[in-house]
C-alpha cells in the first residue's frame, strides 16, 4: 500500500490539520448561528431580542461563507498542491506566516462581532466594538474598525497562500522542465488567479475608503462606489467558495466512483473558464441600483449567462466519470449502472447529492441573473435559498463529505462510524430540501431577507400554496435537520482525530484520467496568457461603470455620514434608501 499523507509529508499534514480545525470550528459557530435564526425569523422560539438577531446573522455569514469555506480551502488546497507535485513548498515557514494571519485577522473580526451580544460593548479605537453590518457590510452601516482590520489581515493571509503555492510549482517546474502542471495543482493556480483579480475591489473598497471612514480619517464615502467595489469581488468569491468542491468533484469523486476522470482537458477549460467569466459579472447583483446604467446591467446579464457553460461541461465530465467507474464495478444498462455505484460510502453519496442540489441551484441562479426575473426575487428570501443550495450545499456538504476521505489521509486514522457519517449526510440532503423549498416560495410571494421581522401586523402574503404557517414550519425544520447535521459531522471528525486502532486505512493514491493532458494544447497552460485576458475582460466591464459612478457622486460621495446599527436600520436600509434617507430626516 502506498504511504498516507501523513506519513510523506508529516509537516504539511499539520499544517492542512490546523487549516482544517480552524474551518470546523467556524462551522460550529455559524450552524449554531444558523438555527438561532431559523427559529427567530419564524417566531418558533427566540433565543435573542430582535436587535441581536443582526450580530447574530453577520456571525452566520461570515463565520461561514468566509471562516469556514476558505480555511477549508486553503487546507485542501495545500493538500492538493502538495500531494500533486510529491514535493513541500520552499519555506515552511512561509506557510504557517500565512495560515497565522488568517487565523489572527478572522480572530479580530470575529471578537468584534461577537462584541454585539454585550449590552454595553466597549470602546475601541473610537468607537463601541460591534459589527452589526451583516456579511456584505453596505455603507452607510458602519462596524467598528477592529472587525475591517481584520478582514484585512485575513484577506492578506490568503494572498500569501496563493503566493506560496506559486513559489512551490516554480521551484517544481525547474525541477521538473517540460513537465505538464499537475492537474490538482493546476487546478489551485488558476482558483488563485481567480481571487488575486476579483479580489482587488474588496480590498480597495476597505483599504482606500471603509476603514479610514470608519476611523474617521475621512468623513464621507460613496455608497454606490463602494457597494460596486464589494460585487465586482462578491461574484468572484461564489466561485472561490466552489471551486474547491469541484477539485474534489474531479479528482477523488471518480476514485470512489471505482474509476478515473473522463478528461483530463476538459477539466482544464472548466477552471480557465471561471478564471476568465467569474469576475466580470458582479453588476448582477446591483439590477435594483440607481445609478449604474442600464446598458451596464445589460451586458452584465449576458456575461453571467455564459457562466452555465462550465457548469455543463463539470456535469457532463463528472458524471462520464460516474459512469465509467459503475461499469467497471459491474454496471449496466442505460441507467442501471447507478446502482452499481458505492452509495454505502458517506464520501461518495455526500459528494454526489452535493452534486445534485448544485445543478439545482444553477437554474434558481438563472432567475437571479435575468434583469427582469430578478426584480420580482431580489432582496427576498429567494436568494438565501439559492445561497444555500450553492454554498450551503455544494460546497458545505461536499467539504464534510470529501473530509471523510480526506482527514484518515491526513492522520493516519480510520473513519469512526462510517454509517452515521453516510446518515449524515443524507441528512443535510433532506434538511436543506425542506428548507430551501420554504425560501424559494416565500421569496416568491415576497418575503424579505436580512429582517428580524418578516411578518408584518395586519399583512398577510398571498402563499398560492400551503400557507406561511407551513413554510415557517419547513424552514424551522430543515434548519434543525442542517444543525443535527452538523454537530453529528463535528463529532464524527472528534472521533477520527483520536481513533488510534490499528485497522488500515484507504490508500489515498488518485489514478490518472482516461484522456490525460498530453491529449490537450499545452496552451491550455498558459496562466499568463489567461490572466492577461482576464483582466482585459475585467477592466472593460468596470472601467466605465466605476468612471461613472465616481464623476457622478465625486470618490467619496456627498456627505454620506456613518447610520447607526439597530433592527430598525438594518431593515431601513435593506428595503431601499429612500427609507434611510426618510428616517435620517
Amino acid at each position: 500500500m502506498t504511504a498516507l499523507f501523513v506519513d510523506e509529508y508529516p509537516a504539511e499534514a499539520r499544517l492542512v490539520k490546523a487549516a482544517f480545525l480552524s474551518s470546523f470550528i467556524a462551522f460550529g459557530i455559524g450552524a449554531l448561528f444558523g438555527i438561532i435564526q431559523a427559529f427567530h425569523r419564524t417566531d418558533i422560539f427566540r433565543f435573542i431580542e430582535s436587535d441581536k438577531y443582526y450580530t447574530v446573522l453577520t456571525g452566520h455569514g461570515v463565520f461561514l461563507v468566509i471562516a469556514f469555506t476558505i480555511f477549508f480551502l486553503v487546507g485542501l488546497y495545500q493538500w492538493a498542491v502538495t500531494d500533486s507535485l510529491q514535493r513541500g513548498p520552499v519555506d515552511i515557514r512561509f506557510t504557517w506566516l500565512w495560515y497565522g494571519l488568517m487565523a489572527i485577522g478572522s480572530f479580530l473580526a470575529g471578537i468584534a462581532i461577537l462584541a454585539g451580544f454585550l449590552e454595553q460593548p466597549p470602546m475601541v479605537l473610537g468607537s463601541e466594538l460591534r459589527a452589526n453590518v451583516l456579511f456584505t457590510f453596505y455603507a452607510p452601516l458602519q462596524a467598528n474598525p477592529l472587525y475591517y482590520i481584520g478582514l484585512a489581515v485575513f484577506l492578506i493571509g490568503t494572498w500569501l497562500a496563493g503566493i506560496d503555492w506559486f513559489r512551490t510549482w516554480w521551484a517544481w517546474r525547474d525541477e521538473n522542465p517540460g513537465e505538464r502542471i499537475p492537474l490538482r495543482t493546476f487546478m489551485v493556480l488558476t482558483t488563485m488567479i481567480m481571487f488575486f483579480l476579483g479580489s482587488v475591489g474588496v480590498i480597495v473598497a476597505v483599504l482606500v475608503f471603509i476603514l479610514p471612514w470608519s476611523l474617521e480619517v475621512t468623513e464621507s464615502l460613496n455608497p454606490l462606489l463602494t457597494r460596486t467595489l464589494f460585487w465586482f469581488f462578491g461574484h468572484m468569491i461564489v466561485y472561490f467558495w466552489l471551486l474547491p468542491a469541484y477539485l474534489l468533484w474531479y479528482t477523488v469523486l471518480p476514485k470512489l466512483s471505482g474509476g478515473r476522470l473522463f478528461s483530463d482537458p476538459l477539466a482544464r477549460v472548466v477552471f480557465i473558464l471561471f478564471v476568465l467569466l467569474s469576475t466580470p459579472v458582479g453588476i448582477h447583483h446591483q439590477y435594483m441600483d440607481p445609478g449604474i446604467a442600464e446598458g451596464f446591467k445589460f451586458i452584465a446579464m449576458t456575461n453571467t449567462m455564459f457562466l452555465l457553460l462550465p457548469s455543463l461541461l463539470t456535469a457532463f465530465t463528472v458524471v462520464a466519470s460516474m459512469e465509467h467507474g459503475a461499469r467497471q464495478r459491474g454496471g449496466e444498462g442505460t441507467f442501471n449502472w447507478l446502482r452499481a455505484l458505492p452509495w454505502r460510502d458517506p464520501a461518495f453519496t455526500g459528494m454526489a447529492l452535493a452534486g445534485a442540489v448544485f445543478a439545482f441551484g444553477g437554474f434558481t441562479g438563472m432567475v437571479n441573473a435575468g434583469m427582469n426575473i430578478n426584480y420580482l426575487v431580489h432582496n427576498a428570501l429567494w436568494i438565501p435559498g439559492h445561497i444555500h443550495t450553492q454554498v450551503g450545499t455544494a460546497s458545505a456538504l461536499t467539504f464534510m463529505a470529501g473530509s471523510y476521505w480526506v482527514v484518515p489521509q491526513l492522520t493516519g486514522n480510520r473513519l469512526v462510524g462510517r454509517q452515521i457519517a453516510l446518515f449524515q449526510v443524507v441528512l443535510w440532503f433532506v434538511g436543506i430540501v425542506f428548507m430551501t423549498n420554504s425560501m424559494y416560495r416565500a421569496g416568491l410571494v415576497g418575503v424579505p431577507r436580512r429582517t428580524a421581522e418578516p411578518q408584518y401586523q395586519g399583512f398577510d402574503y398571498n402563499v398560492g400554496v400551503g400557507s406561511m404557517g407551513e413554510l415557517n414550519a419547513q424552514l424551522a425544520l430543515g434548519g434543525t435537520l442542517l444543525f443535527i447535521s452538523a454537530m453529528l459531522f463535528l463529532g464524527i471528525m472528534a472521533l477520527t482525530v483520536f481513533n488510534t486502532d490499528s485497522e488500515p486505512v484507504v490508500d489515498g493514491t488518485l489514478p490518472p484520467a482516461l484522456s490525460g493532458p498530453k491529449d490537450s494544447p499545452r496552451v491550455l497552460d498558459n496562466l499568463r496568457l489567461w490572466f492577461g485576458i482576464a483582466f482585459l475582460l475585467v477592466v472593460l466591464a468596470y472601467a466605465l461603470p466605476l468612471a461613472s459612478i465616481a464623476s457622478d457622486t465625486g470618490l467619496f460621495g456627498q456627505d454620506i455620514r456613518p447610520f447607526p446599527v439597530s433592527s430598525e436600520a438594518v431593515m431601513y436600509l435593506e428595503f431601499g434608501l429612500e427609507y434611510v434617507g426618510a428616517l435620517v430626516t
